[in-house]
């Protein structure tokens, strides 16, 4: 599957009464498509995948797809049980997704050859780009066996450990070149660096679900944006749990389209926090401005 440049993970806006915003959830993938991401992840961890119905999951994959219209590849979360993963995936096939972005399956953990009848069945409905996060921490022999199942076609890491990452990717391009490998980090331009030198290109861009000009100025090659715009971001991003998505909904916001609150265990930007984040987008935009 043919996945390049930045890969845009928008937001799922709600309403003032809490439920799915249709509406808002085309406009906001339309405008990112106005700036060319290179693939589509809908109802995934930025989109609070894990506050979604499997009904809303639905319906925020089949805004996607039509927004979409298959210009780029468009992924949808799945995951948590495996009857709950089954559903999701098999009504974002049906939505029109090429793939699944497989999140760790909460709570529940088994041996290896356990999570590889999990990864098994799920892509046998569509594409599998497997979420190293939370409870799924691999060793590269585990990840070269993942790869041999049919449909399972990347690996997203959210860990952070280039040391772990490095092995993998050794061992998994000996015997799978085509494999695809992610930086799945918050903030990811942050660590680029560190991730392109064990090879590995693609990354999740947070940033372009709010500030599309200052994500592509960055893979354009402007780092600048290293020092003056993202290490702050995530310093804001670390002042309160869950603020890597809290802090996105709320750039979308500042940027002029009403997605609504995010749900809880997350909780909203403070007025401090979100005068902070409001100063940095400007900053970041006057340094990409044209």
């Amino acid at each position: 599957m043919n996945l390049s440049g930045v890969l845009f993970f928008p937001v799922t806006p709600f309403d003032a009464g809490g439920t799915l915003d249709e509406r808002a959830l085309a406009e906001h993938i339309g405008h990112g498509m106005a700036h060319g991401p290179g693939g589509v992840f809908v109802a995934c961890g930025t989109g609070e995948f894990s506050a979604l119905s499997e009904a809303e999951h639905e319906r925020a994959v089949r805004v996607a797809a039509e927004v979409v219209g298959g210009r780029v590849p468009l992924f949808a979360g799945a995951g948590g049980p495996l009857g709950t993963a089954l559903n999701q995936a098999r009504a974002a096939r049906e939505a029109g997704a090429d793939g699944l972005l497989l999140m760790p399956p909460y709570l529940a953990q088994g041996p290896g050859h356990g999570f590889r009848a999990y990864v098994e069945a799920i892509a046998a409905e569509l594409p599998v780009i497997i979420y190293q996060r939370g409870s799924v921490v691999l060793e590269p022999e585990a990840v070269v066996e993942l790869a041999a199942i049919p449909g399972v076609i990347g690996l997203k890491d959210g860990l952070g450990d280039i040391d772990r990452m490095q092995r993998i990717v050794l061992a998994v391009r000996e015997a799978y070149p085509d494999f695809l490998f992610f930086n799945g980090l918050p903030t990811a331009e942050l660590t680029m660096p560190a991730y392109r030198g064990i090879g590995v290109e693609l990354y999740s861009s947070a940033v372009f679900a709010f500030a599309p000009e200052i994500a592509l100025a960055y893979l354009q090659g402007d780092e600048r944006l290293l020092t003056e715009f993202f290490a702050p971001l995530v310093r804001l991003r670390g002042k309160v749990p869950g603020y890597p998505v809290s802090l996105v909904k709320a750039g979308v916001r500042l940027r002029g389209l009403d997605v609504g609150a995010v749900r809880p265990p997350l909780v909203e930007v403070t007025d401090e926090h979100l005068a902070e984040l409001e100063a940095l987008i400007k900053t970041g935009l006057e340094l990409v401005a044209p």
